[in-house]
């Protein structure tokens, strides 16, 4: 590119300087001949009056004698041949005699003129001057050679100019290519500096926005393989725990084994997804279908909306099976007003799972458990607490894969889903010994059209201590 830069100024300039080139030459090199010529002229005219007065040869030659190129001066006087030193040529000096006009033409070696002066008694001298050739051209070969030279620099400047600005331009599309090919090769790390013309400063923000913008898809798509994998630990638990009642019976052995096996599956899944990348910190919206790395204040009423103690009625519901199995006691205690959020039912189900499945993974058989969902002013608030060992360190147990013996998703599952619907996640000690964590989630705005919630309705009041289907204690 730099070469067809070059090349380019390198035309372009040679023919701007030969346009103005060749007519400065032949300019030049008519003002000195018509320098040379009018001089003579002058000098031959300069003569006349002198040949009024007087044709005595040697006044004339002390009169010429002051002029310049005075040996060059020859007076042709009437009934007189003609001197040595004439180089006029008889036609022309006998037409100038008898025609009486002054002749100024070129001739071979040079260019003469003729100045015709009438005498006393009717005479006719001519007063002759010859102008040499090396006259007519004197000085013109150094100004065309000073002229040749000032146009080589200028057409040297020009392409040394071009060369420059080529380079900075190839420079910066060099690195941008060397950036795009390492980006290609898998350098997540690839990003260039902006510089060049305005057009190729451009491309190079660009560039960075998209890889940027790759690597942080790309971190919300790992982070998601992971979130699913950790989902699937769910219903793992369960055929965990109810491999563990079959013991003794034949199929036990082998049921164990397929479940041990899926286990350590489901953990490979989780530490390949959780591979570090090249990337700065993930950005929050994976959940509900929002990639775009955001953490919005708060739920826009057109996204996804649900009933939030519908949604942890459920999920309880379903790990109080497994409760009762591990002689766990569990309490459930829902808001009574509408609990509307705006994330999806399967986003709810994740976070009471993933906070349910910690107590049950963490926590000896027999440790009690509650799951609260409050309604506040702004927000829903769900809270899920257990007898158990607690959390000793919170603001480490927020951080995937920080925690000993653990991949740390859940909780991160919990804290995002907050994120998105403009809430928040607090780690303290429960009433009950063990860990409480209390998720955060603003209330949906109203939709105009949308049915009143069937979570407006009271529910009856269950007697505190009164086991309800499937085990569950309500309060």
């Amino acid at each position: 590119m730099r070469r067809s830069l070059a090349g380019v100024a390198l035309a372009v300039t040679s023919m701007v300087a030969l346009s103005f080139l060749i007519p400065l030459a032949a300019l030049v090199m008519s003002l000195v001949k018509e320098q040379a010529v009018t001089a003579a002229e002058q000098r031959a005219a300069a003569l006349a009056p002198v040949l009024t007065l007087t044709t005595d040869p040697s006044a004339l030659r002390e009169s010429t004698a002051g002029l310049d190129a005075a040996d060059r001066l020859v007076v042709h006087l009437p009934d007189s041949g003609p001197p040595g030193s004439s180089k006029a040529p008889r036609a022309l000096l006998e037409r100038a005699q008898r025609g009486r006009e002054a002749i100024s033409q070129e001739i071979p070696g040079g260019w003469i003129c003729l100045q015709p002066v009438v005498l006393p008694g009717d005479r006719v001298a001519v007063v002759e001057n010859f102008v040499p050739e090396r006259e007519l051209t004197h000085g013109v070969k150094e100004s065309w050679a000073v002229m040749l030279f000032l146009a080589v620099g200028l057409i040297g400047g020009s392409v040394l100019v071009a060369d420059r600005l080529g380079a900075k331009v190839v420079r910066s599309s060099r690195r941008l290519a060397q950036a795009s090919r390492a980006l290609g090769q898998g350098d997540l790390d690839a990003r260039v500096e902006p510089m060049g013309p305005p057009e190729l400063r451009d491309a190079g923000v660009a560039f960075n926005a998209m890889a940027r913008r790759m690597t942080e898809l790309l971190a919300v798509e790992r982070e998601l393989v992971a979130d699913l994998s950790h989902r699937l630990r769910t219903p793992l638990t369960a055929l965990h725990l109810a491999s563990e009642r079959m013991v003794g019976t034949p199929e036990s052995a082998r049921v164990e084994a397929a479940v041990g096996e899926l286990e350590s599956e489901l953990q490979a899944i989780i530490a390949a997804a959780r591979t570090p990348l090249a990337v700065g910190p993930m950005g929050q919206g994976m959940l509900s279908g929002d990639a775009s790395g955001e953490s919005p204040a708060a739920p826009k009423a057109s996204g996804p909306r649900c009933e939030a103690a519908d949604v942890v009625r459920r999920r309880t519901t379903f790990w109080s099976v497994l409760a009762e199995q591990q002689n766990r006691s569990c309490t459930l205690a829902l808001a009574q007003e509408p609990t509307t959020v705006g994330l999806s039912d399967d986003d709810i189900a994740a976070v009471v799972d993933a906070l349910i499945g910690n107590v049950f993974r963490h926590t000896a058989p027999g440790t009690p458990f509650a799951v609260h969902v409050v309604r506040t002013a702004q927000a829903v608030k769900l809270v899920v607490e257990d007898g158990g060992p607690g959390i000793p360190r919170p603001d480490r147990a927020l951080t995937r894969g920080s925690s000993s013996g653990s991949t740390g998703l859940g909780l991160d599952i919990a804290r995002r889903a907050a994120t998105v619907a403009g809430g928040s996640m607090h780690i303290s000690r429960s009433r009950l010994g063990g860990a409480h964590i209390a998720v955060t989630f603003a209330l949906a705005p109203s939709a105009p059209s949308a049915r009143p919630s069937r979570m407006s309705r009271r529910r009856p009041a269950w007697p505190r201590g009164r086991r309800g289907l499937w085990g569950l204690r309500r309060n």
